[in-house]
């Protein structure tokens, strides 16, 4: 039912230590033992910065340790991971996609044999996969701000996209009831749910404020009440007289007549929560985190995960950013965007170099699960915490003279010297570094490193990083992350942004 679908697919990949949420909801019920066979989760410090200093390693014998191609290696799993009977019937694409996959939805007229659904990518293109039929897209438009998730109408003829800023995009027999496009928002808007109807929906933000529209009911919300984390999903129950919101730590919020089953808040978790999705009949949920291990609560059935890794690989971690059910319950699909390559094509990238454009192509040649195995061994330097080595390595594949640093800090003091530093309220560009933290004096203050492959005009952002996602400490890999705007970075990311750093 499109009541219960998981909406709300977007890409939250935090890198730093979850805290666990106070005991402040003695509603908080802990997995029984006979739900062991979910992961049991233990809590892993991401390193992100490495020791002050300079490293040296010519040029010539770096390049030989790794090279880039035209078409940019992705994580196996294609894109689309399936449990119980889910079955794979999402096509191959056999050139990059413009833009990144940020949301999934199930056609509600699939049936156990023939399964469909659709996929939503940051610039409003839609992909119709298996018996799941083409109303259009927003793909060939350049939008002020990328889409965050959607949703289907009932019958599976109609479908909505929503964006971070709230804009509702209705396509098929999906109405639109209204949006909060144009309206100020204290945090972005991060998924939707629509009636069972679907003649309403609700839209949520990272604050846990609900918006109402068309016979969506307000059930209440967690807008103006202080979170320990952001929210990062919704789904409706199946009458469509409640909610259940989900936190990246975890922690359920139920409203109306969604019963509360149970939650992961409190416990510490490997990694963040970053979706949600509730059993036809309201009786159970399962929560998805972002390295594919599934916390289920209530009766929700569990299939399998890939808290293990990729094919029980601990090293191949693909990064997930959601969970749809299959029809009849028995089944799920897991949504990982590094699985498909992409262009970066739309909105168009503003660069103010033809380096520029080499930064981000070479940055995407490299998206790939740990690229050499061994205790934070990488293809950029020497065994050590190593996404500033990422980042100077593609900068100067690229042609730009900076040495191979370890050290987050010293790429902005490079940047300072004989490129341009930018502000953290600043635009940046493709080819830029973003660099988070507080400060480049030290690792305590420069915590980590990405590259801008995206900007769109909202001044929301898409980065490549090396040596972050999911993957337990030492394994880590180069990803893509975002969409999300650079104000919201603390909440997006669990680190703010100090400076930009520009060649």
């Amino acid at each position: 039912m499109p009541g219960t679908e998981a909406v709300g697919l977007t890409l939250w990949l935090r890198r730093v230590v979850i805290m666990p949420r106070p005991a402040r909801r003695s509603s908080i019920l802990r997995r029984p033992a006979a739900r062991a066979r979910f992961r049991a989760p233990v809590m892993l410090a991401v390193v992100l910065a490495a020791a002050v200093g300079v490293l040296t390693v010519p040029s010539a014998a770096r390049a030989a340790t790794i090279g880039h191609s035209a078409a940019p290696r992705v994580y196996q799993g294609g894109g689309v991971i399936g449990f119980g009977d889910a079955l794979a019937v999402n096509a191959a694409h056999g050139t990059p996609l413009s833009s990144v996959m940020v949301a999934m939805s199930v056609n509600p007229a699939s049936t156990v044999a023939d399964q469909g659904y659709w996929l939503a990518a940051a610039d409003g293109g839609v992909y119709a996969e298996g018996n799941a039929a083409f109303y259009g897209s927003l793909g060939s438009l350049s939008l002020q701000g990328p889409v965050v998730g959607m949703g289907a109408t009932p019958d599976g003829k109609g479908y909505w996209m929503v964006a971070i800023d709230g804009g509702v995009f209705a396509f098929g027999d999906a109405s639109f009831y209204g949006s909060m496009g144009g309206s100020p928002l204290n945090q972005p808007i991060v998924g939707m749910a629509s009636t069972p109807d679907g003649k309403g929906y609700w839209l949520v933000a990272a604050d846990g404020g609900i918006f109402a529209f068309g016979d969506a009911a307000f059930h209440g919300s967690m807008g103006g009440t202080p979170l320990n984390a952001p929210v990062t999903g919704l789904a409706s129950t199946g009458d469509g007289n409640g909610y259940w919101l989900v936190a990246s730590d975890g922690g359920m919020f139920a409203f109306g007549d969604a019963p509360f089953h149970g939650s992961m808040g409190g416990q510490a978790l490997n990694d963040p929560v970053t979706g949600m999705v509730a059993t036809p009949s309201g009786s159970g949920y399962l929560l998805v985190a972002t390295d594919g291990g599934i916390f289920g609560f209530g009766v929700a059935p569990y299939y399998g995960s890939l808290g293990a890794g990729y094919g029980g690989d601990p090293a191949n971690v693909p990064p997930v950013t959601g969970i749809a059910l299959t029809p009849d319950g028995k089944g799920y699909w897991l949504l990982e965007p590094d699985g498909w390559s992409y262009s970066f094509s739309n909105p168009p990238n503003p660069s103010p170099s033809g380096t520029a454009a080499a930064v981000v192509a070479i940055a995407n040649s490299q998206v790939n699960s740990d690229p050499v195995r061994g205790m934070f061994c990488n293809s950029y330097g020497p065994c050590e915490q190593w996404c500033a080595l990422f980042a100077t390595w593609v900068w100067e594949q690229a042609g730009i003279p900076i040495p191979p640093y370890p050290f987050t800090g010293n790429i902005y003091g490079w940047a300072a010297a004989n490129g341009e530093v930018l502000g953290p309220t600043s635009t940046p560009l493709p080819g830029d570094a973003v660099l988070y933290g507080t400060g480049p004096s030290s690792t305590s203050t420069s915590v980590h490193v990405g590259l801008v492959v995206q900007t769109w005009p909202d001044g929301a952002i898409v980065t490549i990083e090396g040596d972050a996602g999911p993957a337990p400490v030492g394994s880590l890999a180069v990803i893509v992350n975002g969409p999300y705007l650079p104000s919201q970075s603390a909440v997006y990311n669990g680190m703010s942004i100090y400076a930009f750093a520009r060649p």
